[in-house]
């Protein structure tokens, strides 16, 4: 990061920061003992980590152009929708390899002043010309060349997704809150050093596709350097038509005109039935408690609200406030529950308009109970054992995330993704729009398999574990976060939750304590890279294999602490910020 960005990105902050210092706080800080600051009771002295504090208003993303939008949106009078559509469409165009146009999310929200707690799944949907057989190899597995083929992109859902949230709870207008995004693909904008190293070490594949190579890349193939300008030019004339028509020209359009026509000539499967058909649906949340706090989750396809919730049960049938965040014995049951979430997400989840989720039972404490009972304190369980337990009254990667508040406390937690980094790595020519890989997150029936929930079927929503989440204390927000991460997105999001409710760390300190991840697919419990040697030991001994990852998630969090806002952007990827006024 050069000097000059470095020095934006820290004068942000210090704006948010001396904006909340002019008055003091009418409430508690968040956790600790605190020495006294211009008699404020702000800042917690005894943490190692801080976060961003405002008093107005905050958002926090994985970028920091996006996040300053979403905060010109709030300062003009928008609310958190506003921001949120604001935002997404920003993402897109600093953010390729994740924010988008032509994948899809989740997003929660919660505005006090109606009493209202809702959420909308704008997940992608199988498309009507794909099979099973268009993605296994001869050994039954889906295959790498399969992944990042035409065939693998669903029908996208960010754009019906973003239309509707703002159409039912918007303030703004549409078009102007659109602009800065087209605005940024027009005039172009100055690549990190992060992106310009992504761009170059993916280069050999991203230029495969003609369409990419000339979006992001020199007209010689050459990779731009950090610092330089970036311009999208067909981007800024797809965001320009869907501000005048919003989803009609990307369903109906112009833009879903290109998209068919590339469907047919390179093998894709989407039609123009699938796009015109397609529908975002605002969903009723789920819900649990942990600690007395209210947690509060996407409903399925998304399998990141049951996980999160039923590994909090299960962690809450255990002293591990008394073990102390990553002990030992504390990281063994997480371990423990989240192979139990893994297990129970692959055997009963999947798009309640397919399938039935017996969503109430895996979310219960008896369930948690039952889990509990199972895991000793001495042993890690078989993987064997695992998979066979049902419990009684049961039958049988790159994403991005954003959590925003406005002044009137009304909060927005979206998670949303194009799958692979890239997605597929193709782009609908003459429109900027990036593909996703979604329809290779079904399960592919080969022939004899038994069926299994998240079989592949046309129209149905893939299963996901995007969890976008929100904690109520005293039935009012108090914690909006959610993270990027593939399979680890649950694991990420508990520990935050655990970090902040359990051993009482400011959100800050709870986003850079390191991770863990555990699940059937692998059998391994993932460390990252920092941890201590004596507690993976330990892990090790009581039977754990033990796997040293790359660090996993962007959590982007925010606690509301009475006057006070907390932003925390994750310290695991660059260019991330929490903003706020």
């Amino acid at each position: 990061m050069s000097r000059r960005i470095r020095i934006a990105v820290w004068a942000a902050c210090m704006l948010a920061t001396h904006a909340s210092i002019a008055a003091p706080s009418a409430a508690p800080p968040p956790h600790g003992p605190v020495l006294d600051f211009y008699d404020s009771g702000i800042v917690e002295y005894s943490a190692v980590f801080h976060p961003v504090i405002a008093r107005e208003a905050m958002v926090a993303s994985q970028n920091d152009l996006a996040s300053r939008i979403g905060l010109e949106v709030l300062e003009r009078g928008g609310n958190a929708v506003d921001a949120a559509v604001a935002v997404g469409f920003a993402l897109a165009v600093v953010l390729p390899r994740a924010g988008n146009l032509g994948g899809g999310g989740f997003m929660l929200l919660h505005m006090p002043e109606d009493k209202l707690t809702t959420s909308f799944d704008y997940r992608e949907s199988a498309p009507t010309n794909v099979a099973p057989k268009d993605f296994l190899g001869p050994d039954g597995k889906i295959t790498e060349a399969a992944k990042v083929s035409w065939q693998s992109a669903a029908v996208p859902g960010t754009v019906a997704g973003l239309h509707l949230a703002w159409s039912r709870y918007g303030s703004r207008p549409w078009a102007e809150l659109v602009q800065p995004a087209i605005r940024l693909a027009e005039r172009g904008y100055a690549i990190s050093y992060d992106f310009a190293g992504l761009l170059e070490l993916k280069k050999s594949w991203l230029q495969e596709d003609d369409a990419v190579k000339r979006a992001y890349y020199r007209a010689d193939g050459s990779s731009y350097r950090a610092g330089e300008i970036l311009r999208q030019p067909d981007l800024a004339r797809t965001l320009r038509r869907i501000a005048r028509s919003g989803p009609q020209d990307f369903y109906k359009g112009e833009t879903a005109r290109r998209i068919v026509a590339d469907m047919q000539q390179f093998g894709g499967g989407i039609t123009a039935e699938d796009l015109a058909s397609y529908r975002a649906i605002e969903r009723q949340p789920i819900s649990g408690e942990y600690r007395g706090y209210r947690i509060v989750g996407m409903a399925p396809p998304s399998s990141g609200g049951i996980g999160v919730i039923q590994t909090l049960n299960v962690l809450e049938q255990f002293p591990v406030a008394d073990w102390g965040a990553s002990s030992a014995r504390a990281l063994h049951v997480f371990a423990e529950a989240s192979r139990h979430v893994s297990a129970d997400r692959g055997r009963f989840v999947a798009d309640p308009d397919f399938v039935s989720v017996p969503t109430e039972r895996l979310i219960s404490q008896q369930h948690a109970q039952e889990i509990a009972a199972r895991i000793s304190p001495t042993k890690a369980g078989s993987a064997a054992d695992i998979r066979s337990f049902v419990g009684s009254g049961l039958d049988s990667p790159s994403t991005t995330h954003y959590s925003i508040v406005d002044k009137h406390r009304n909060v927005v937690s979206n998670t949303y993704t194009l799958g692979f980094s890239f997605g597929n790595g193709h782009m609908i020519r003459g429109t900027g729009v990036l593909l996703n890989n979604s329809t290779t997150t079904f399960s592919m029936n080969a022939t004899g398999r038994p069926p299994r929930p998240n079989d592949l079927q046309a129209g149905k929503r893939a299963l996901s574990t995007q969890a976008p989440t929100l904690v109520f204390k005293d039935e009012k927000p108090y914690l909006v976060t959610g993270s990027p991460g593939g399979a680890r997105i649950i694991s990420a999001v508990a520990q935050v939750v655990d970090n902040v409710l359990t051993h009482q760390m400011n959100i800050a300190e709870a986003s850079a304590e390191r991770r863990v991840h555990a699940d059937l697919d692998r059998d391994v419990l993932m460390l990252e890279p920092g941890f201590n040697r004596d507690t993976a030991a330990a892990l090790q001994a009581l039977g754990h294999r033990i796997e040293w990852a790359y660090a996993f998630g962007s959590t982007q969090s925010i606690m509301i602490q009475g006057d006070y806002l907390y932003g925390a952007s994750d310290p695991r990827r660059p260019d991330a910020l929490s903003a706020g006024e």
